[in-house]
């Protein structure tokens, strides 16, 4: 809960008003938390839905917890049918699940590469962000030419802009470059 609670107390979190969320899967940080309060304050909150066939992730509106429903990996998945592009967030924040991130924004998934190719037509207003643990957070991961990087970290200690620093970002004006 830490960690939902440091993106809660974040400026990207409070001026978006549009917020990408995931059901998290195993030992991935939880987003409940972040779910009700996005819920409350009137924010579009949207969650992924597997598309098997592209191997890809269509972003959908979610107003509830009853309309997510066990899909594809046993991940549960949205029902609705109000579909978002990505490429038409705008400023919205993205919540990324992984396994381990780099505070360069480097991210290690589960080797399906579907965030990466949902992140590569994502609208650039938009803000990326990895929720994870600190353990989670290594030097470095290995990379691929199709990765795409983060521009937020979030653990339970800080909120770190990538690539900028091992300090926290902090401020109402954006990540720190």
């Amino acid at each position: 809960m830490q960690v939902q609670e440091r993106l809660l107390e974040s400026d990207f979190y409070r001026i978006s008003r549009c917020i990408v969320l995931y059901a998290e899967k195993d030992n991935e940080v939880a987003t409940e938390q972040i779910f009700a309060d996005a819920l409350a304050s009137g924010r579009r909150t949207l969650f992924p839905r597997v598309i098997p066939e592209y191997r890809g992730l269509s972003l959908v509106r979610v107003c509830g917890r009853d309309e997510l429903r066990p899909g594809t990996f046993g991940l549960l998945e949205p029902t609705g049918s109000e579909i978002v592009p990505p490429t038409k967030l705008g400023r919205a924040l993205i919540c990324v699940p992984g396994v381990a991130f780099s505070l360069e924004g480097q991210r290690l998934g589960r080797g399906g590469g579907y965030y990466d190719r949902l992140l590569a037509v994502t609208d650039s207003q938009a803000v990326t962000a990895g929720l994870a643990y600190s353990f989670q957070v290594l030097d470095r991961l290995p990379e691929s030419p199709d990765d795409r990087r983060l521009q937020l970290i979030v653990t339970e200690s800080g909120v770190y802009a990538a690539g900028a620093s091992t300090r926290p970002a902090v401020g109402a004006d954006g990540p720190r470059r």
